[in-house]
């Protein structure tokens, strides 16, 4: 029997923090994708949709690829954006039968009349569909997953890996534990644990610490006859929802009061290792003052600014620790990504090789990681923004920061941009005339993502926290709707209360 089979790909992280907007513009700065044109971009590369052909190819599916379209995270999803993509996945359901439906969604969008983004589009796609057609779904690591993703999907499969680096490989689980599913084998749903947290302690990191047992436990009881997928998310803290923090899911049938035992034990173990870090966080005068010690015939000291990640919904404009490199005369260095679009279209007006003076930076909420910078220095490129990647997370990925440009103040050059993306390839760099790997100090705005291009070039890595939105002092953020008490808001909560 040929199945025919429904896929799409939405997906936004929502900081409720920030102050932009997440609109239609938004989706078209990072992708939106129709058909066949989605297919034939993202077919061969590391991505949800690239393991959903695989499974539909194996199995001789029929599929109907709706779109693929994703933001940079920030601000809540606005009505109009939201409807404009979701609307054309319920068309498509409506207009014939499909014997499932496979969904490469986040798990942590939020729009501005819903908290629960992800749920409202499973729940008109239940709508749609009706009771009896199976639906799956991908998760990032860093979902949010409440209660109505697990009543409206039957199938719930997330990334293990954080750098996410293995999307292909979760959209080919998910799909066949579809395919078993359509084909009667089984009858799968799927369950949730939770603890009352905000985040996993270190944020899910998977190449260091307690992740790497767990998810070797999680794979353990996946030999399971009854057990198909077993999930854990660290959670996203920049979302103030109902339903935030670490979960872990088990996609399976049977005896579920085991298997809620075995969801428990992760749970608990999460819960019970919330004070262990991996990361030393620095203030950005301690990783400067490292920066002008250091010692780089090993390679470049890496310099990630966690607080200001675009890749979580910092603006990407935070200038501390650019003021502080500065300040500490740092030579030989490069910097990116500055997000300051007024400032690259001033530059766009200038001539490669003059002397440029601009106000850079800290724009959007000064009182998030720094005002802006006054600085001089010499325009080295000028740039439409476009780049491909070609590590292990955007490999073949055509993406673009928009008008881009790079200058260098004192020993550092600088890369400025229009659209914020955290650095997470080396491409980021190279494609606008900088190589990483020939610096003695490479300063770029990500938490995690940027380990697996930047590991093997550097000779050290260190972690700063520049008081950016994405900071770990959660007590400056204005939480309003997340459920009290919760860690580590709430530093001397017991659980079970």
């Amino acid at each position: 029997m040929t199945f025919r089979v429904l896929t799409a790909e939405l997906a936004h992280e929502t900081n409720t923090f920030s102050r932009l907007v997440t609109d239609r513009q938004a989706f078209e700065d990072r992708y939106v994708l129709i058909g066949e044109d989605a297919i034939a971009a993202r077919c061969e590369a590391n991505t949800e949709l690239a393991g959903f052909l695989d499974a539909g190819q194996k199995h001789g599916w029929n599929i109907e690829h709706v779109l693929s379209a994703a933001a940079a995270p920030s601000g809540k999803v606005r009505r109009a954006a939201f409807e404009w993509l979701c609307d054309p996945i319920v068309a498509a359901i409506e207009r014939g039968h499909f014997d499932g439906i496979l969904l490469a969604l986040h798990g942590a969008m939020v729009l501005d009349f819903c908290e629960d983004g992800d749920g409202e589009i499973l729940r008109r796609v239940r709508a749609s569909c009706g009771s009896e057609v199976p639906i799956a779904v991908t998760l990032d690591l860093h979902a949010n997953v409440g209660s109505a993703m697990c009543s409206l999907a039957n199938i719930l499969v997330s990334f293990r890996t954080y750098p996410h680096i293995d999307m292909r490989e979760t959209g080919r689980r998910a799909g066949a534990i579809l395919q078993r599913t359509m084909a009667g084998e089984i009858t799968p749903k799927t369950i949730c644990v939770s603890r009352p947290m905000l985040e996993e302690a270190n944020g899910g990191r998977t190449d260091a610490g307690p992740m790497i047992a767990r998810i070797a436990a999680a794979k353990n009881y996946e030999t399971r006859d009854d057990v198909f997928a077993v999930s854990i998310n660290a959670g996203f803290a920049s979302t103030d929802v109902s339903d935030v923090g670490p979960t872990v899911l088990v996609t399976g049938q049977g005896d579920f009061d085991q298997h809620f035992a075995f969801a428990n034990t992760l749970a608990d173990d999460i819960w019970s290792r919330r004070h262990e870090v991996l990361s030393e966080y620095l203030t950005v005068e301690a990783a400067a003052a490292a920066a002008t010690d250091f010692d780089s015939r090993d390679g470049p000291l890496v310099i990630a600014d966690y607080a200001d990640n675009p890749g979580a919904g910092g603006y990407g404009d935070s200038t501390a620790l650019l003021g502080a490199l500065l300040e500490a005369k740092v030579q030989n260095a490069c910097f990116g990504p500055m997000v300051d679009g007024e400032a690259a279209r001033t530059l766009h007006k200038a001539k490669v090789g003059e002397q440029v003076r601009i106000v850079l930076g800290g724009k959007i909420d000064p009182e998030f990681g720094g005002g802006p910078l006054t600085l001089e220095g010499e325009l080295l490129l000028i740039s439409d923004g476009h780049y491909v990647g070609d590590g292990a997370i955007l490999g073949g990925l055509s993406r673009s920061f928009g008008p881009s440009a790079v200058v260098r103040v004192g020993g550092i050059e600088i890369l400025i941009v229009t659209i914020p993306k955290q650095i997470l390839d080396l491409q980021q760099f190279k494609s606008f005339g900088i190589d990483p790997s020939c610096k003695h100090v490479i300063a770029l705005k990500s938490m995690q993502h940027f380990r697996a291009a930047f590991e093997p070039i550097a000779g050290k890595i260190i972690i700063c926290d520049s008081g950016a939105l994405c900071t770990l002092h959660y007590e400056r953020l204005p939480y309003r709707n997340v459920p009290r008490p919760i860690f580590p808001l709430d530093q001397d909560m017991s659980w079970p209360a």
